[in-house]
Parts: structure tokens; C-alpha cells; sequence
């Protein structure tokens, strides 16, 4: 019946109804909405870090590995700006640094970018999660630099690699003017542990692969060492691999001067490498001679600001980071330098980059060995087949110019006309001379590679311009280049000698300079010697005796002397002269 509030039972009693409390149906429903939603968002932001971990593992290159870990935090998170930060080896500074949301004019514009100071230090000192609301109102925060977009709330956690920090997450800006929250920074730190896992596969595929170049650029040395391929193309061929594995922008290959205590850049590739080919540098004082001399390899940090690094100025112009590896073990051993520079800005040599080339200099070290023992063998050959033709000639063919002419001069009391007489006379005569000049020649062939014909050419102008350095008050740069104790005659490379410590005396007499660059280059038709200083010049009706003797030097090897006085001041003297089969 309406309105009633009961109903019967089997015997027509009523029974009283439970009464419910009136709800609020349209809240409830409203609040189950939005756990619904949170549901959902949930979901769904645990669906993208998974998203997120899967394409972050599935980067096998670095640099693109970090790019993408970059993206990843700032779409989890919904930040407008994220950076990395690569810690460096010194652990306090970053030595690289990734963003996003900022313009590459901005980044310009801005200028480099920060090396780990304020809130980005406070993170690699103490790397722990840091959530802040306002950026300004941490004690460390002491500001932007201009042109750099406004940023206040902050959230940065640490990424670790194999228990160690490699670097750090900054993320600034959330959109909708809102905080960072607990949950934010619980998705990003999730994120980081899948980073670091990613960084670390990134890091041993590149190691795997480096390892694989620098197998197959050795097993390229090896067979050309086997082929027989001359120690100079071997030299170059290591340079120009190790250039390549490297990423350096310049190689050079520095090789002791005997008895001089300096080295001469033999070979060099990349940047500039004509330059710095043929140029004399001294074992003390220098980058390259500390290797030398200590038999291990020597770093800097930055050739342009290393005192140890003895090129002439603005050789280097552009480049950074360097390592010198000798070639060969033990002090005794070392058979040479390679030196190897990267541009300005680049990463420095780390223990990884330097083991690897020590034994590429090793490789190095074995070439020259052989090199050597194959051009001893050359040599013996040589001299026994020069000891077999002066054996020859002396047991075969003066004999038997001697008994003709025996038998000439017998037949000649017997010829009764007195021109043919004197023919047979001038004949015998003849005879005698042919042979005095095949005994010269015998005399010759044994006595060539005795070692009296003293030192190189190289090694005679590096001491020559040592023992006028204390004169001139300086040591004279010295650059040399092509085959000059080869094609050079010895009679030819006494001039030279002669003809460069007159320059040099002069220059120390006369010219008040401070500076003075010596360069000795032959190219198997001429060799040439160029001395430049910066002093005062040639003096007006000064004395010219030393220029004349070095004049009537060149004309009697069939050269030339020419002075020149460059626009900016000083004097150049070119001294050229033909060689060739003396």
C-alpha cells in the first residue's frame, strides 16, 4: 500500500524497512570520476617510462644515447627545458652538456655552456635528488647569465653508471606554472637507473668497436711489414690510422738526431702537417722529448697554453688536447716519438685512448726493427758483391792489364819506327794510369761504409746551429726536409755546413735579432738553405765579405747566393746549389 513503510510477513505482520542515509549520488560520482582518472594517468605515465626505458636501452651510439635520455625526462615529466650533464674525469666540472627546449640561437647567444657551478655543482657534490619550487631561493643559486631564458622550479637527480656518477639530469620549468612533484621525481629517478643501464651498453658497444678498429689497423701494419713495404710508407700508414681511430687533428712522427740530443719531425699528417714536417726539436724542455727520454707517454691538457710544446708560434692555432707515446719500450728502446693532438675543445687523452696506442707504437717499433735488419742485410750484400768486384779487379783485370802491358813495352824495343814507337810508349803509359785508377776504385769499394765518412747531414747542421745558439743569445728554430743524408754529396753538404755557420755568425754580429729560422730541403735535383731573421737588415756599403765567400761557394757547385729584405724587416738568405752524382 503506499506510504507504508513495512511489509508482511507469512502471518500478516508487518516487518520495518532498513532506512539508507541520502548520499550525495552526483559527489560520489564525481570522486569516482577523478580515482578513474588518476587510474588512468597512472597508466598511462607508466605506459610512456616504459616507453621511455625501452627506447633509451635501444641506443648503441653514445651521443645519441644521451640525446634521446634527455627527450625522455622531459616528456615524462612534462618539463619545457632538460639538460645532461657529463661529468669529467676530474669529477668536478662537466665536460659535456646536452639540451633540450633551448634554440641552438639561444645557445649562441647565451654562450658556452656551464661547466658545473651553483645549482648544477650542488648536484655533483652531493649527488642526490634535488627538488626545489623557486631556483633563486637555494643558497647556491647565484643567477643566469644574459640572453638565458627565466626558469624557477627545478628537478635534478644523479645518473649513476656501474656504481659510479656519470653525470646529471636537469630539468626546469614545469608547464602549467606547476612544482615538481614526489611522483615526478620518482618517474625521472626510475629513469636514470634505465639511462645508466643504457649509457653502460652504449659505452661497451663503442669500446667493442674501437677495440675491432684498432685489430684491424694492426693486422694492416703487420701485413705490410710482412710485404716488405719501406719503413717510411709503414709510418705513415700507422699515423694516418691512429689520426682515424683517435679522431685526432694532428699527427706527427718526431726521430733522435744521433749525437745531438734533439729530434726531427719525420712525419706528420693532418692539420697543417707540412708545417710542422722536417722541424727540430730538443729532448729537453719539450713534450715530445719528456716521452723520449722518460720511455712513457706525456699528456697535456692544452698544446696553446703547455710550455713543454716547442712548435713554432701559431702552428697550433685550433688545437687542444695532446699525447706523446714513444716508439718502443725501456730508454734504450725508444726509437722515436708519435705525437697526437686533438682540436681545441675536444676531449683530452684518457687512459683508454693511450693503451691502445702504446701498442700501435710498438707496432710502430717492430716496422723500424725490420726495416732496419732488412736494410743491414741490403747492405751486406752490397758489400760482399763490392768485395767480390774489387776481388775481381784486382786478381783479373790488372793482372792481366799489367801483363799486356809488359808485353807492349817488350814489343817496343823490337818496332824500329819512331812514331809507332811512341804510340806504344803513350799505350803502356795509358795502361799504368787505368790501372792506378782501378786500384782507387778497389780502394773505394772497401773502404765506403767504414764509417769515415763521418755523420749525416742532419746531425752536422742541428750541431752547427747548437754551437752558435750561446753566440746569438737564442736557439735558432731548425726545420729539415728530404732525403738529405742521401742525395746530399758529402763534398756538397761540407759547403752547406760552412755556408750556415757563416749565416749564422753574421746574424749574431750584425743583425741584433732575437729570432732566427733556419730551413734545409733538398728534392734529389737541388738542395737549398734558407736562413731568416728579424733583425736590422743589410746595412748600406756594410762589408760583404762573408756574403762573398758564401756567393763564390755556391758558384763552384754551379748555385746561386740570393739575399732578400722582406717588407716587415730582417734578411732572408736563400744559399741553392745542384746535386747530383759527384
Amino acid at each position: 500500500m503506499a506510504g507504508s513503510h513495512g511489509t508482511k510477513d507469512g502471518e500478516g505482520r508487518e516487518e520495518p524497512r532498513v532506512r539508507l542515509p541520502q548520499l550525495r549520488l552526483d559527489e560520489l560520482l564525481e570522486e569516482l570520476q577523478a580515482r578513474i582518472d588518476a587510474a588512468r594517468g597512472t597508466r598511462d605515465r607508466v605506459h610512456s617510462l616504459l616507453e621511455a626505458v625501452l627506447s633509451v636501452g635501444r641506443e648503441l651510439d653514445l651521443e645519441q644515447a644521451l640525446h634521446s635520455i634527455v627527450e625522455a625526462a622531459a616528456a615524462l615529466v612534462d618539463a619545457e627545458y632538460a639538460a645532461l650533464g657529463v661529468i669529467g674525469p676530474d669529477g668536478k666540472r662537466l665536460s659535456a652538456f646536452h639540451t633540450v627546449g633551448v634554440s641552438e640561437e639561444q645557445i649562441a647567444r647565451i654562450g658556452p655552456y656551464p661547466e658545473g657551478h651553483g645549482i648544477l655543482g650542488e648536484l655533483i657534490r652531493h649527488p642526490e635528488p634535488l627538488r626545489l619550487a623557486k631556483l633563486s631561493q637555494h643558497p647556491a643559486s647565484y643567477g643566469f647569465p644574459p640572453h638565458h631564458p627565466p626558469m624557477n622550479s627545478f628537478l635534478g637527480v644523479p645518473i649513476r653508471v656501474r656504481e659510479q656518477v656519470f653525470g646529471n639530469l636537469y630539468l626546469t620549468e614545469k608547464r602549467g606554472g606547476a612544482e615538481f612533484d614526489e611522483e615526478d621525481e620518482s618517474v625521472l629517478s626510475t629513469l636514470a637507473v634505465a639511462a645508466g643501464v643504457a649509457i653502460d651498453n652504449a659505452r661497451l658497444y663503442e669500446e667493442s668497436r674501437l677495440r675491432e678498429r684498432w685489430l684491424r689497423a694492426n693486422a694492416e701494419i703487420t701485413h705490410s711489414l710482412m710485404s716488405g713495404v719501406e719503413r717510411s710508407e709503414v709510418l705513415g700508414l700507422l699515423a694516418d690510422r691512429a689520426r682515424e681511430i683517435t679522431q685526432a687533428s694532428l699527427v706527427a712522427v718526431a726521430m733522435p738526431v744521433e749525437d745531438t740530443g734533439s729530434l726531427t719531425v719525420e712525419l706528420a699528417t693532418g692539420a697543417d702537417a707540412d708545417r710542422h714536417r722536417g722541424q727540430v726539436l730538443p729532448v729537453e724542455g719539450t713534450l715530445v722529448g719528456e716521452a723520449y727520454a722518460s720511455a712513457a707517454p706525456v699528456t697535456s691538457l692544452d698544446v696553446l697554453a703547455d710550455d713543454r710544446v716547442a712548435l713554432l708560434s701559431g702552428r697550433l692555432s685550433g688545437l687542444g688536447p695532446a699525447v706523446a707515446v714513444p716508439i718502443g719500450t725501456g730508454v734504450e728502446g725508444v726509437r722515436g716519438v708519435v705525437l697526437l693532438v686533438r682540436e681545441a675543445g675536444e676531449t683530452v687523452f684518457s687512459e683508454k685512448d693511450i693503451e691502445p696506442l702504446k701498442g700501435f707504437a710498438a707496432q710502430a717499433a717492430v716496422a723500424m726493427e725490420l726495416a732496419e735488419r732488412r736494410q743491414d742485410a741490403e747492405q751486406i750484400a752490397v758489400l760482399q758483391d763490392r768485395d767480390r768486384i774489387a776481388r775481381d779487379l784486382h786478381d783479373l783485370a790488372i793482372q792481366r792489364l799489367f801483363a799486356t802491358g809488359m808485353t807492349l813495352q817488350s814489343a817496343g824495343r823490337f818496332i824500329e819506327h819512331r812514331e809507332a814507337a811512341e804510340r806504344v810508349v803513350r799505350a803502356v803509359d795509358d795502361l799504368d794510369e787505368t790501372i792506378k785508377i782501378i786500384r782507387s776504385t778497389i780502394f773505394g769499394l772497401r773502404s765506403r761504409e767504414d764509417g769515415s765518412a763521418g755523420a749525416g747531414l742532419r746531425a752536422r747542421v742541428v750541431r752547427a746551429v747548437g754551437e752558435v745558439a750561446p753566440v746569438l743569445g737564442f736557439a735558432p728554430s731548425v726545420r729539415m726536409e728530404g732525403l738529405l743524408d742521401t742525395d746530399v754529396p758529402r763534398e756538397t753538404a761540407d759547403h752547406v755546413v760552412a755556408v750556415l755557420s757563416e749565416a749564422l755568425t753574421n746574424v749574431a754580429r750584425h743583425a741584433r735579432a732575437d729570432r732566427t729560422d733556419v730551413v734545409l730541403a733538398t728534392d734529389g735535383h737541388e738542395v737549398r738553405l734558407t736562413v731568416t731573421d728579424n733583425g736590422v737588415g743589410l746595412p748600406e756599403g756594410g762589408r760583404r765579405s762573408g756574403l762573398r765567400n758564401m756567393a763564390e761557394r755556391a758558384e763552384q757547385l754551379g748555385g746561386e747566393l740570393e739575399t732578400l729584405t722582406p717588407a716587415h724587416g730582417g734578411t732572408t738568405l736563400v744559399w741553392r746549389v745542384p746535386v747530383g752524382q759527384q
